[in-house]
């Protein structure tokens, strides 16, 4: 079995720092996540959420601190989870000349799937309603469309880990529905979730991370230690007011003790998950 076992943590990362020549991305970030579990990740724009990301794909390196996922060290070992993570971000990762079907049995063969890859791809063609549309080129696609493609291209292999930013974005509600099944929690799968929807992430997530715009680390815990009111009042501040130039009315934030760390067990398993 690749790095790692069962019971270490997905993700492990102690004291993380990014920076882009002067400018701090993310600074003394910390945080364990479970297998299995499903970790929200709220914030400003410029706050370094999707940095965080590529630095869990093992995309970019961190400038200092400590980095494991699914048992291996980054980035030293980051060839080593790269079949195991399926990475769903801004850009589709998808060629706009070839086809559906051309792009989703690209990715396959890249990830050493055998002969079911060819019925999984039609499988997920057709459970976010893209079968149609199988052979047109990917240019030919609206936004949403070219999206769901791109939801079935990060889960195509199966992965243990779903790194996404902002998954449904230009998605609408009846595509949201169909992508439900396959990019949602799953005890199988341990998720990492970007996005500004407060309600919607807390209602997933088992544990919360918020960001504020300089990188620094509001608050992290157990999501079933929080409110939406709660999270959505840190998250106004951690936009208004970053760390360094003070707090004064947001008692979230408590500036002078460093960010809010909520302490829980277990997880937040609602019905049905």
């Amino acid at each position: 079995m690749p790095g790692g076992s069962p019971r270490e943590p997905a993700i492990a990362i102690a004291a993380l720092r990014r920076d882009y020549g002067d400018t701090v991305a993310l600074r003394s970030v910390s945080l364990e996540l479970e297998r299995g579990q499903t970790l929200t990740v709220l914030g400003p724009n410029g706050a370094g959420k999707t940095t965080l990301l590529r630095i869990l794909a093992g995309l970019l390196r961190p400038t200092s601190g400590q980095v494991a996922v699914l048992g291996c060290s980054l980035p030293g070992e980051a060839w080593r989870i790269r079949s195991r993570i399926g990475y769903l971000g801004h850009q589709p990762l998808l060629y706009r000349e070839l086809t559906l079907r051309e792009n989703l049995r690209f990715h396959g063969r890249l990830f050493g799937l055998g002969d079911e890859g060819s019925e999984r791809i039609e499988q997920l063609l057709h459970s976010v309603g893209l079968s149609r549309r199988a052979d047109d080129r990917v240019r030919e696609l609206s936004a949403g469309m070219v999206q769901r493609l791109a939801a079935c291209r990060a889960i195509l292999h199966s992965p243990e880990l779903l790194l996404m930013d902002e998954p449904l974005a230009h998605v609408d509600p009846e595509a949201a529905s169909a992508l439900g099944p396959l990019i949602g929690p799953s005890a199988d799968r341990t998720r990492v979730v970007v996005t500004h929807d407060v309600a919607a992430g807390l209602a997933e997530a088992d544990q919360v991370l918020a960001l504020a715009r300089d990188g620094s680390v509001l608050t992290t815990g157990a999501a079933d230690s929080y409110s939406e009111d709660e999270l959505r009042a840190t998250y106004a501040a951690g936009d208004a007011f970053p760390t360094d130039v003070g707090t004064a009315g947001f008692p979230q934030l408590r500036a002078a003790q460093g960010p809010l760390i909520r302490r829980g067990f277990g997880s937040k398993r609602r019905a049905g998950r």
